[in-house]
């Protein structure tokens, strides 16, 4: 069991150092929507989503209703339920409904990414010690970048606080390159949300967001459908 946990600490050093860039960079932004230091760090420890709680501290900014924050959440981390479906092909027999349970609180995209490639089956100790430093490093960052965000000039602060912007960049921009449907999903998300900021203002950010992401993923479903082939792949 301690040889599954260091291992799960190990694998998961990487995937720390990353959150710990850009959760700092989520930090600065809770401080510059007014949020408390208390208050950054508590989301981050309760959530682990990173488009989830951009979009949600946004919307607490904004004084939105909770219906619309949960439509929201929903409309976002749905994929987290798939990622915890396909991993529960891998894990091992010593999984419990309690050990299921905890583990699937820590499901991110690249802690699901890691643990699906590897080979062995899964098992609690590795899962947790995966999460665990993975976790730290997302909030830690979130502790450094709110901190940070009450000390640095307004400008410096604003330019720290696109990073996060930047990894959701980094992770569209590969596979629109290879697959046209993501890019016109990408692009038609983006250009509803042109809309709504600058023609329907009256719409609420929460309700923007949902409303591009389902428009545009239906729209580009239905003009660019994945091949019988890699349907059944799937």
């Amino acid at each position: 069991m301690k040889k599954q946990f260091l291992t799960g600490l190990k694998d998961g050093i990487p995937i720390a150092l990353g959150y710990l860039s850009v959760s700092f960079g989520f930090g600065i932004l809770c401080i510059s929507l007014g949020l408390s230091i208390a208050a950054a760090v508590g989301i981050s420890a309760t959530n682990l989503t990173s488009a989830g709680q951009v979009a949600g501290v946004g919307i607490i900014a904004a004084g939105g209703t909770l219906v619309e924050m949960a439509l929201t959440q929903l409309v976002i981390n749905i994929r987290y339920s798939l990622m915890g479906l396909s991993l529960a092909q891998k894990l091992d027999g010593s999984f419990s409904t309690l050990h299921r349970a905890l583990v699937s609180f820590g499901i991110t995209d690249e802690i699901f990414a890691v643990a699906y490639a590897r080979e062995e089956r899964l098992k609690p100790a590795y899962m947790y010690g995966l999460i665990l430093i993975s976790a730290s490093g997302w909030v830690s960052g979130t502790l450094l970048g709110a901190w940070l965000g009450q000390v640095l000039p307004a400008a410096l602060s604003n330019a720290m606080g696109i990073m996060l912007y930047g990894m959701f960049l980094a992770v569209v921009i590969p596979p629109a390159r290879k697959d046209r449907g993501i890019l016109a999903a990408a692009v038609g998300a983006a250009l509803c949300s042109l809309l709504f900021r600058y023609v329907l203002a009256f719409v609420s950010g929460g309700f923007a967001v949902i409303i591009s992401a389902v428009l545009a993923a239906a729209v580009c479903a239905a003009l660019f459908p994945l091949p019988a082939e890699e349907e059944e792949s799937v």
